[in-house]
């Protein structure tokens, strides 16, 4: 089985790489058609007589992998100025709008609906009220440079959010004390060891020499995320402030004793870092994909009451999110609206949640439905955009509009 292996791995890395230069190049969410051939690929490989084993282990893991390294470069391209801190502050207020204001709808809705019980509904709500970075960071490179930069900080801090959330929720009693002592003593808990993580592995880049410099540096980041897993925090804190403190190291020299810690070379180390786990991220993202797709049961996709609650799910999303944007007085709605894919961390959260407690067995087609649906309307912020883009200037002739975020 090892040549076999080794080529069915190249041919996925090979087709991940056309189907994401195609999407690129043609505009269209590269996340579905990853999950379309893995979904093609289970019969086909059935045929020929081959079975992969170990995906209900393999799945989560590279989708875990996957999250970190997707919100690390997402906020590795991000500048931290003054000007910026009101773009920051409405991304933050629409990623927590969006998520309680999904629940408060959703939740009910779910009890009289889908006959799920008061603590099932509410937890159920989290991993579909999260806005997938894995799948809007890549997808918003079409946006302007300060709608994009919302789309990364609105996103990251929604898997935050949510990751915290989430947690507080399957590990209380199910009393409001209960939770409110998980989220604020997590949340707390979680600030000040992410900050002191993610400083200590920025000082390593900027010190690091060698050949084998940047596989230990992700080593260490994927430990230290691990152990905070296990410590029930919100690691992905650590991941967005470590992006952020490579991108912006005045951050770190601001520090007297840590001032000369950046020389000359620093730039040029950040850039060979940046070029790794672009490619390492590529190649997690498109194994993640295929495989969910080949895991997935034509069975539970096909069933009415999962395509019931997807439609259910879409409609309180969108809705909930078009109205906050409007409450926000953003000037790119329409785009922004269908920028709210669900991906990576929704389908983690579910994983995690069905571990935990008992859930009906139609969701896990609705997971893969909302998913690829979620993927399926950001084509509507296309298309929005490009009619944008021909929208004619104050002199009368065609010119790509300038839109900014008024927050």
């Amino acid at each position: 089985m090892t040549y076999p292996i080794i080529l069915l791995a190249s041919s996925f890395l090979l087709i991940s790489f056309v189907v994401d230069y195609l999407g690129r190049r043609f505009r269209f969410p590269s996340v579905i058609a990853l999950i379309a051939i893995g979904f093609i690929g289970n019969p086909l490989m059935a045929y020929l007589g081959y079975t992969l084993k170990g995906l209900d282990l393999l799945v989560p893991i590279l989708g875990t992998i996957g999250l970190i390294l997707i919100v690390l470069e997402g906020a590795a391209d991000i500048d931290l100025k003054r000007e910026r801190l009101p773009l920051i502050s409405g991304a933050s207020m629409s990623a927590l709008g969006g998520i309680l204001c999904f629940m408060a709808v959703f939740a009910p809705l779910g009890v009289w609906s889908l006959g799920l019980t008061p603590f099932q509904a509410i937890t159920l709500t989290v991993p579909f009220a999260v806005i997938s970075s894995a799948v809007a960071i890549p997808s918003s490179s079409f946006m302007p440079t300060q709608d994009r930069e919302f789309v990364v900080y609105e996103s990251s801090i929604s898997d935050v959010i949510g990751v915290l959330l989430f947690f507080s929720l399957l590990r209380s009693d199910g009393s409001l004390s209960g939770i409110l002592t998980g989220l604020i003593g997590g949340g707390i808990l979680s600030l000040l060891i992410a900050i002191v993580c993610a400083l200590g592995l920025v000082l390593l880049l900027m010190r690091i020499s060698g050949h084998i410099r940047f596989i230990p540096l992700l080593a260490g980041l994927f430990g230290l995320y691990a152990i905070g897993e296990l410590m029930h925090l919100s690691s992905l804190i650590m991941v967005l402030l470590f992006g952020l403190a490579l991108n912006n190291p005045q951050l770190v020299t601001r520090i007297r004793p840590l001032s000369h810690w950046v020389d000359e070379s620093y730039d040029k180390t950040l850039n060979e870092f940046k070029v790794i786990l672009v490619e390492i991220t590529f190649a997690i993202r498109g194994f993640f994909f295929i495989l969910l797709g080949y895991s997935t049961k034509l069975t539970d996709v096909l069933s009415w009451q999962a395509w019931f609650a997807a439609i259910l799910i879409l409609s309180v999303i969108y809705s909930s999110r078009y109205f906050l944007l409007r409450l926000g007085h953003h000037t790119q709605i329409e785009a922004l609206t269908w920028l709210a894919p669900r991906g990576l961390i929704t389908i983690l959260l579910y994983l995690a949640l069905k571990e935990t407690i008992a859930l009906p067995a139609f969701l896990d087609g609705t997971v893969v439905i909302v998913v690829l649906a979620s993927s399926l309307l950001i084509l509507q912020a296309h298309r929005k955009v490009a009619i944008d883009e021909e929208i004619p200037d104050a002199a009368g002739a065609p010119g790509k509009a300038q839109p900014q975020i008024a927050i």
